[in-house]
């Protein structure tokens, strides 16, 4: 969170949020190459600010809401080859080649795969043994719920592969979180058995007036007054709207949402600099640059110092660093 400006308001704070963990999520898949590591994960992560949710991903670990009347939202993109045509478009045009797994006698299986590395997600954090076009720049949505509350479903892609959003959000109504969260790994075991790794977290955003007891022994029979509320059964008058949308006006307002794999665009045009004594400070990893040596100044940040850097003043979009810069441009299938 240190990309985000001190002494702001909260709604400016919010506001910040998307941009900041653009900037964490490319930090952290940076970490991994500097430590050489060629493992990769996905990754979704949930910050919730009252009834603001703020959501970023790479890979296919969903994240769906549950809101009353039973209409699940989708709060994530899967980052999958075989679904999403835009990340195979940009993944090949970064120089990937995207393909199946051919097998003895020429024979393709199994979903679409970048290779080299045979990786089926076109974004991840780490993987860099596949290439630099296996991004970790995340999809970012901000929804702001209604007074109702709501109920979160994020699981790896061990529950997605067996349920769809609505079937996960079924499984676990009328029960509380804990129980919820067991009782979606359940279902999914149950129809398909254990074939991958399968985890699952269920965060309920309640009222805070709300009564809540202990549940009893028979909690699908007996559901709390609380559960009733936010993830009893749909009414038959009820209308699904389907999980790729956003519930009805007044249940979810949609505050933001950005997919795109370029990391300038997501960055925005701020300079990050201090035109009064010549320092500019990286967009990416916060380190200061000087620019009173002309065109090239040394990183005033312990980590890069010893690395002699371009600081030429950018005509728009954020300052990058060298080492920064190099990421950017690899990532977006450019090559010095």
């Amino acid at each position: 969170m240190s990309a985000i400006p001190q002494g702001i308001s909260r709604d400016e704070w919010l506001q910040a949020l998307p941009r900041a963990l653009v900037v964490a999520f490319v930090k952290t898949d940076m970490e991994f190459q500097k430590k050489g590591e060629t493992s990769g994960t996905t990754a979704t992560f949930v910050i919730i600010d009252g009834w603001t949710v703020t959501v970023a991903c790479v890979g296919d670990s969903r994240c769906i809401l549950d809101t009353q009347g039973g209409i699940v939202s989708l709060l994530t993109v899967d980052h999958r080859l075989e679904e999403n045509v835009e990340e195979r478009e940009r993944v090949t045009a970064s120089g990937g080649e995207v393909g199946r797994l051919n097998i003895f006698g020429g024979n393709e299986v199994g979903p679409l795969r970048c290779w080299p590395g045979g990786l089926c997600l076109s974004r991840s954090i780490g993987d860099t043994d596949v290439g630099e076009y296996i991004v970790p720049i995340p999809h970012v949505k901000q929804v702001k719920l209604s007074n109702a509350g709501g109920r979160l479903i994020i699981a790896s892609d061990g529950i997605w592969d067996t349920l769809s959003s609505d079937m996960a959000a079924k499984a676990c109504r009328g029960v509380p979180a804990e129980l919820a969260a067991k009782l979606v790994v359940k279902e999914a075991l149950r129809s398909r058995g254990l074939k991958d790794d399968t985890t699952c977290l269920v965060v309920d955003i309640i009222p805070s007036d709300y009564p809540i007891s202990p549940m009893t022994s028979t909690p699908r029979k007996k559901p709390n007054m609380l559960s009733s509320l936010l993830f009893g059964k749909k009414s038959q008058n009820s209308t699904n709207k389907g999980t790729n949308k956003l519930s009805a006006v007044g249940a979810v307002e949609e505050l933001f949402e950005e997919g795109s794999a370029m990391l300038t665009e997501r960055l925005g045009k701020d300079v990050s600099s201090n035109t009064n004594s010549g320092i500019y400070r990286c967009a990416v990893c916060l380190a200061d640059q000087d620019q009173s040596s002309g065109n090239n100044g040394l990183s005033m940040n312990a980590d890069h110092f010893i690395m002699p850097v371009s600081v030429s003043k950018p005509r728009e979009g954020p300052f990058l660093c060298t080492i920064c810069q190099k990421k950017k441009d690899a990532m977006e299938g450019k090559r010095s």
